[in-house]
């Protein structure tokens, strides 16, 4: 998620605002608040539900996702994307072309790195697999009803949706909204986008 989040972010996460939900069992008794385009959420990983993994929610039920040659397009409409100056990762001493981007209600920043291929190299076997297209520019993607389409905003170096498929609503664990400690970098503390 850089360079939404870094490394060592330790991040709030309010897991009752989808809904309120039983522990274990994970039976949702409350509806709450739907999952909205730009949001970022924790979730359990859909091939690993043991594990937690954070995205931001770029589709939601009934959605067409596209991601092609490093262009967003939901339902039709290219997502636009504004230069920002480059960011410098200092884990990896590169700079990264960065944007911003408005999914939702806030502008948001992502990464673009142009060494990387905009094709996914995927077997697609997961759940509404059918309804997704992979070409060589990219893949396109029907979000399924109860589903949602994660990515990264580190868009070349993101483990997502366009690889392991879609997010099932009983997989939500919360949305997350606040960077509460970073032992690196107390500048880090504070709300995101």
């Amino acid at each position: 998620m850089i360079p939404t989040l870094l490394v060592g972010d330790l991040i709030l996460v309010n897991k009752y605002h989808y809904g309120l939900r039983l522990p274990v069992i994970n039976t949702k008794i409350t509806e709450g608040n739907k999952p909205q385009r730009g949001d970022v959420m924790v979730f359990r990983y859909p091939p690993q539900p043991s594990l937690d993994y954070i995205k931001r929610v770029v589709g939601v039920p009934g959605d067409t996702v596209a991601y092609r040659n490093k262009r967003l397009t939901v339902n039709g409409q290219v997502v636009e994307t504004n230069a920002l100056p480059d960011f410098l990762d200092e884990d990896s001493m590169r700079y990264f072309k960065q944007f911003e981007e408005k999914l939702g209600e806030k502008p948001h920043r992502l990464l673009n790195d142009d060494n990387r291929p905009a094709f996914v190299q995927v077997q697609p076997n997961f759940f509404g697999a059918e309804g997704c297209n992979y070409t060589v520019e990219g893949v396109t993607c029907k979000v399924p009803d109860g589903h949602y389409f994660m990515m990264g905003d580190n868009r070349d170096n993101s483990l997502d949706s366009r690889y392991w498929g879609f997010v099932p609503d009983a997989n939500i664990v919360g949305r997350a909204f606040f960077v509460w400690m970073n032992f690196s970098s107390l500048k880090r503390i504070g709300g995101f986008n």
